[in-house]
């Protein structure tokens, strides 16, 4: 996934075309797939908490039932934030809402990164399936959390920024994706 935001013409030359890859990307079929995993990941957690996770909580030693219900109340509130978000993308990709509508309505989905406690001992004597699941939440909102961020953060940095300033953001995103990756 390229972390530039966008481009501004060639050799120097400012116009007022800017080609917005986050925009792209959100509108792509890339987008309809993360769409469809999400939902679909919504979905068969939903099955699995109602049904054989519940018995298999019920299995469960007290620390490890507690640990069972903290991580599931976690991982439903994290895919229904990363749901709303997704929602909320494909009403401006359908023309329902503009991006910026959708940037005032973005205050009332809070995605904020988590991380998993899958060092822990207790962690792995989870339900192996509630523990995919929970793995599986995350990667998936990391992906939607950096969308998030191209879409939005770099489009505010974008309008107030003079064009020297935009290559110099698009540098530190890169610096800092390729460092992350070291």
């Amino acid at each position: 996934m390229a972390s530039v935001s966008s481009f501004s013409g060639f050799g120097g030359k400012q116009d007022n075309k800017t080609v917005s890859f986050a925009h792209k990307l959100a509108t792509s079929d890339a987008f309809k797939a993360l769409f469809k995993e999400g939902m679909g990941l919504v979905e068969q957690s939903a099955a699995y908490l109602d049904g054989p996770g519940r018995l298999e909580a019920k299995a469960l030693p007290r620390i490890e039932a507690l640990a069972y219900a903290s991580e599931s109340m976690r991982l439903t509130t994290r895919l229904m934030q990363l749901a709303s978000w997704l929602l909320l993308q494909r009403a401006v990709n359908e023309g329902e809402l503009s991006q910026a509508q959708a940037a005032a309505e973005k205050h009332r989905v809070k995605l904020s990164p988590q991380e998993l406690a899958s060092n822990t001992e207790t962690f792995r004597k989870l339900p192996e399936q509630l523990q995919e699941l929970c793995r599986h939440s995350l990667r998936l909102q990391a992906r939607v959390l950096h969308l998030d961020d191209l879409l939005y953060r770099q489009r505010a940095i974008a309008s107030d920024a003079p064009v020297a300033l935009h290559v110099h953001t698009q540098l530190e995103i890169l610096q800092r994706a390729f460092a992350a990756k070291a």
